[in-house]
Parts: C-alpha cells; sequence; structure tokens
C-alpha cells in the first residue's frame, strides 16, 4: 500500500498530460503563407554541415519504433516524426521544419572512439562511453523504459558489457530519470557500479518542481504540447528534441559529486575532467571532458538552439551572464582539446575548429543577447519594448543553432530583464491594474460590447495582424466565457501564430491554447515514482503543504500536532493557527495537541492525498492524543491541484 501512495502522492510533481489530441484544425492563411515564405527568403544558406554531424556514425537503431512499459502501454515512438522530409509545408515555419529534418534522427551513433551516443530515444541523449569493464553511461534519458531500450540497444549493437558507471550531468529529470533502466540499486549498494553528480544534485532534483508544482504542470502541458500529434499542423518537436517521453521517472543517489571546474575521476579507467556551470541551465550541473577520446560534453549550456533564460513553463530565472562565461571558458579551455563536441540533446561538433567556432559563437549569442537587453533596459525601455527592439542579428543568425527553436530572444530578454528589474515597468497604470476578468469586462464594455469587438479582431486577422486580434479576443473571451464565437476566433488567431512560430515552444503554446478553446481543457495525468518522493526533504514537503493551508477553516486558535516518521528517524512539529501553518524539523513538543507516529509514506497519505485517517491508521500509522483536533488541521489543508483553465478564466 505504501508504495501505491508514493506513486498516487506524485501527482502533484512532474506531468504527462492526456489532454486531447488537437481536433478542428484549420490550414494556413494566406497571410501565414506569405510569412512563411518571407521567412524562407530571410534564412541563410542551409549548407551541409549540420545532415553530415547529425548522421555521422550511424550504426543501427531498433527494428520495433515502438517501445512498451510492463504492462504493454507505448511510452515512445521512435518514428513519430519521420513524416518530416522535404520542403516545409505551409503550416510549419520553414526553419523549423528543416531544424526537425535533423532532430528526428533516432539511433546509436559513434561520435569517437570509444565514445556513443543514442539520440531520438527520449527529449534528451543518452552517452556511453566504453570502460575498461562496462559501460560509464552518461545522462541516462527521462523515464526507466526508455532507458532500457537505448541500453539494449547499445548491448545488441556494441556487445553486451554490465554498466560500471552513471553520471548525471544536471539536475533535470529528462537527464538521470530513467537510471533504473540501466542500473540497479543494489548494483549500487554494492559498489559495483558508480553513480556521479555535481554538487546539490540530489536537493535540486528533487525541489525544483515541488513547491510551484501544480502552475509548472499545467504550464508545461503547454510548453511541451502535451497531446498534440506529432503533424504538420501539430506538435513539431520541442526545440531541444522530440517530446518527453511517458514512462516512469526513477532515481538513484550519487555515491560521488563534483564541487568545482578542474576535479577529476578516473572512472572505470577513464580519465575524466569536470567543468562546473552550476546557476546556467541548470542549478546543479557539470560539463565533462572524456580525455582518452578528447570528447567534450557540453551538457545543456550549448546545444543545436538558443536555451531558455525562463521557461515559460515556469522555474527561477537563469543567470545569462554566467552562462556566457561557462561558454567562453568552454570555448577557450576545453575545446581547442577536443576533437569532438558533444550535448545532452542534439548532435554533435566535429572537429577542434568546428567545435571553437561553435561554442564562440554561442557564448557571444547569449552575451549579446545580455548586454544588449542591459542597454535598453537602462534606457528605460521596458521588458515589452526591450523584446521588440533586440533581435537576433544577421552575424549571429548565421549560425543556425543561435536561433530560437527553444528559448527566443523575445521571451530571453524579458527574463534578463525580470531578472534585474523584477516585473513592474515603473508605469504606474501598471502597479494596481484591474484583474483580468474585471479588466476585460471594462474593455469589451469601452470597446462598444461583443459584436463590435468581434469585428474588429476579424479586421485585424484579414490584415494579418494576430497579435492584435488574440489580445482582443482574450478580452471577449475573460468577459464572457460562453461566447463560442469568441472562442472559435480565439483559437483560430492563435493557431496561425502558432504555425508562424520558428519556436517549437512557442508552437506548442499556441496550438494547445487553441486545442483547448475548441475541445475543452482535458484533465492531466502525472507520473512520477518513489524515487523522487523519498528524495524531497521532509522540511520541503511540510512548507510545501503549507501552501495549500486554508486558515479559514480554522475553528481553534491553534492546533499543535507532534510526528514521528519512524522509517527515517526523523520527527517534526506542526503548529496550526488563524494565518499560517508552520513545520520545524527535528524538534518535539510535550504540549502538542495530538502526535502521530508511522512511515513518511502514511504520514503524507494524510496530507497531500487527503487520504481517510481511519484508512491511515489501518495501515500502520499511530495517533496518540486529540483526533478531533488532528482531523480539524487536515481539514484546512486543500486537496492538491490538479490542473485549472489558462487560455479561459
Amino acid at each position: 500500500m505504501q508504495k501505491a501512495l508514493l506513486a498516487s502522492i506524485a501527482c502533484g510533481l512532474w506531468l504527462t498530460s492526456t489532454l486531447a489530441a488537437h481536433e478542428g484544425a484549420k490550414p494556413a492563411s494566406i497571410a501565414t503563407v506569405e510569412a512563411q515564405q518571407a521567412a524562407a527568403a530571410g534564412l541563410p544558406p542551409d549548407g551541409e554541415r549540420d545532415k553530415d554531424f547529425a548522421l555521422r556514425g550511424f550504426l543501427a537503431t531498433r527494428e520495433d519504433p515502438i517501445i512498451r512499459n510492463a504492462n504493454g502501454d507505448p511510452v515512445w515512438n521512435l518514428d513519430a516524426y519521420a513524416f518530416v522530409e522535404g520542403e516545409a509545408p505551409p503550416t510549419v515555419h520553414p526553419s523549423l521544419w528543416r531544424h526537425m529534418r535533423y532532430l528526428k534522427h533516432h539511433g546509436l551513433f559513434e561520435v569517437a572512439e570509444g565514445v556513443w551516443q543514442v539520440r531520438g530515444f527520449d527529449l534528451s541523449n543518452m552517452t556511453i562511453v566504453q570502460g575498461a569493464t562496462g559501460w560509464i553511461v552518461i545522462d541516462p534519458l527521462t523515464t526507466q523504459e526508455v532507458a532500457a531500450a537505448a541500453l539494449e540497444l547499445v548491448n545488441r549493437t556494441l556487445g553486451e558489457r554490465p554498466v560500471s558507471a552513471v553520471l548525471y550531468s544536471h539536475s533535470h529529470a529528462d537527464h538521470f530519470g530513467g537510471v533504473r533502466g540501466v542500473a540497479s540499486l543494489e548494483d549500487v549498494e554494492a559498489g559495483r557500479i558508480e553513480v556521479i553528480a555535481p554538487e546539490n544534485f540530489v536537493e535540486e532534483a528533487a525541489s525544483e518542481n515541488v513547491m510551484a508544482g501544480g502552475a509548472m504542470q499545467q504550464r508545461a502541458a503547454f510548453q511541451f504540447g502535451a497531446g498534440l500529434l506529432p503533424g504538420a499542423k501539430g506538435q513539431m518537436g520541442s526545440g531541444i528534441g522530440a517530446a518527453i517521453s511517458r514512462g516512469t521517472i526513477t532515481l538513484i543517489e550519487p555515491t560521488d559529486t563534483v564541487k568545482s571546474t578542474g576535479e577529476t575521476r578516473r572512472v572505470d579507467g577513464i580519465d575524466l575532467e569536470f567543468q562546473v556551470v552550476s546557476g546556467s541551465e541548470a542549478p546543479a550541473e557539470f560539463n565533462v571532458y572524456v580525455k582518452p577520446a578528447r570528447t567534450f560534453l557540453a551538457a545543456e549550456i550549448a546545444t543545436c538552439t538558443m536555451h531558455n533564460i525562463l521557461t515559460p513553463r515556469g522555474a527561477k530565472v537563469r543567470d545569462t551572464q554566467a552562462w556566457a562565461r561557462f561558454l567562453d571558458e568552454a570555448a577557450t579551455e576545453f575545446a581547442p582539446k577536443s576533437e569532438v563536441i558533444i550535448s545532452s540533446h542534439c548532435w554533435p561538433q566535429f572537429g577542434t575548429e568546428a567545435g571553437v567556432r561553435w561554442l564562440t559563437a554561442q557564448r557571444d549569442n547569449y552575451r549579446y543577447l545580455h548586454d544588449q537587453t542591459v542597454r535598453q533596459m537602462n534606457r528605460g525601455a521596458t521588458m515589452v519594448e526591450i523584446a521588440e527592439a533586440v533581435t537576433l542579428p544577421p552575424q549571429l543568425g548565421k549560425e543556425w543553432s543561435n536561433r530560437g527553436y527553444y528559448g527566443t530572444y523575445s521571451h530571453n530578454s524579458k527574463a534578463i530583464y525580470q531578472y534585474y528589474l523584477g516585473w513592474y515597468d515603473a508605469v504606474p497604470a501598471n502597479l494596481h491594474p484591474h484583474p483580468p476578468v474585471a479588466r476585460a469586462r471594462r474593455m469589451l464594455a469601452a470597446l462598444g460590447g461583443a459584436d463590435r469587438v468581434l469585428a474588429l479582431a476579424r479586421n485585424a486577422m484579414a490584415e494579418a495582424d494576430y497579435r492584435w486580434s488574440s489580445e482582443l479576443l482574450q478580452q471577449l473571451v475573460f468577459a464572457e466565457p460562453g461566447n463560442d464565437e469568441g472562442k472559435d476566433l480565439l483559437a483560430d488567431s492563435y493557431e496561425q501564430q502558432g504555425y508562424q512560430a520558428e519556436s517549437a515552444i512557442w508552437r506548442n503554446q499556441f496550438l494547445v491554447a487553441a486545442n483547448n478553446l475548441r475541445s475543452g481543457r482535458a484533465e492531466g495525468a502525472a507520473t512520477q515514482s518513489a524515487d523522487l518522493i523519498a528524495a524531497i526533504p521532509t522540511q520541503l514537503l511540510l512548507d510545501s503543504a503549507a501552501t495549500r493551508f486554508a486558515p479559514e477553516r480554522m475553528e481553534r486558535q491553534s492546533i499543535i500536532v507532534e510526528v514521528n516518521l519512524t522509517d527515517r528517524g526523523e520527527s517534526a512539529v506542526l503548529e496550526a493557527n488563524r494565518s499560517v501553518l508552520i513545520g520545524r524539523m527535528g524538534q518535539r513538543n510535550e504540549a502538542a495537541d495530538v502526535s502521530i507516529s508511522g512511515p513518511r509514506q502514511l504520514v503524507l497519505g494524510l496530507m497531500f492525498l487527503k487520504l481517510p485517517l481511519a484508512q491511515m491508521e489501518a495501515a500502520g500509522l499511530k495517533v496518540d492524543g486529540d483526533v478531533k483536533a488532528l482531523e480539524m488541521m487536515l481539514e484546512a489543508l486543500e486537496p492538491m491541484p490538479r490542473g485549472f483553465d489558462i487560455v479561459t478564466p
């Protein structure tokens, strides 16, 4: 029962959405066709480099493109993007179509002597290094099922060997979640497999989506196009990869951590050197130089696209200046001694000169974006004005990987503004505006009513001003959520913007929004494993529970609950009053109204799943004291959020 509880508790953390597939998709408008033609004319020459590098070293792939879980359910389709051939259709930006032509390739690729990558089995890449006795696996993908399939391909193609070490380049789930597909906890605990990660990896991996998990889940569904079918009118990848696999996320804690740049390890006879880049793309991250193979893994600070300074799904703003400094260090210290540069997404760069040039171009891209944003900011421009003024310059745009298939100049410049100045643009009218619905109703009245707004929106769409039509129609939909004509027209407006987007995740967000307006929001279903729940510090879980506390439900002035977690040897005190819920670890209180003792899973079942107290007692939870006080505190905890509307109020 406790194992089932852990899996259920995880529903608030990582998302695999079951949104309906795109329905009722419209063709590209004349304006969109013309916009795509203009975009194509402005692109740099295609060249042969990316085509060559994306295919170089291909050895084999799976015969069956469908990867399934233990129940036989599909979790990944290797051929989902096989339709991307030839010229771009008018419903896809020509640059994004080109990008997916190279990103869609899947299989096992040799990148250097003794180094391979499995690409296209997930959003990320798995890197394999041949050690003296077994395989060193770097970044075992997002889920156990695809990681196991990737390792099976490696063993079938190269000869079977045990896994001798696993490295996590950073604390995002697509770089560690599949670890139990390549390693067992028993082998790690027995010392047969090393697990190496950057310092603070466990804390960052476990905590990223806990506090704001409810909001992040719903936003992530938009960012990754969850539920949209791959297709010319649907999902076109995620910029840095295809999509996120739907299997089981796992975690085995590291046996060793790397703290600073220049540290080395001899792992299964292979000398590795590390560049610590924490605080750039992830809060805990390192790059790896494989000395014998003269191969540098740039993890995720350099890929085939500009990255996100602030990901649309939500996160803390990243430090662009530090990111550029790390790229400069990589370009000057590691690239000159490397014959190949690989990443945890996308395809490699072959040759020292190509690698240095590539990292230098990406460094300049992030530094230019940062410096020109700050320059405009200090001249009084707001984030919206900066997003219009600071665009990818031609000299940097000649490098395809500087283009915005994932992050964009537009939303990244806003993130840099937020990093330094926050949300407020210093215009007093924006200091205390009406909330969205109240503002929408006033705007609708000021513009002359629903019919007038519909007419204005149609005119804007006829003039190909989809940005303005969307703004007008959003006011209508928020003022009159039942206005089907307005929702249908807004869906059409969003859809054309999605078709025109060079960024895969902008496309996803527009098309998921259009789908929601046409078909309604489908509930998401989350997947998680006991591993990540076990890794989350109890204090963080108590703090997260406090964000669901509804003090208006408290009928007493205060309630004190003593908590003893028998399986972890931890104790805590919860104090609830008519304002807040405070959790303190490592304490006891003789004046507590009630005490509860048992495994942590049962306590979480009470506080997170809102399971009946009697059910938890039957499972082994002990309660001593004022049961009514405990029930009152639990009643004041709201259920974990299960999704909310975004494109409608």
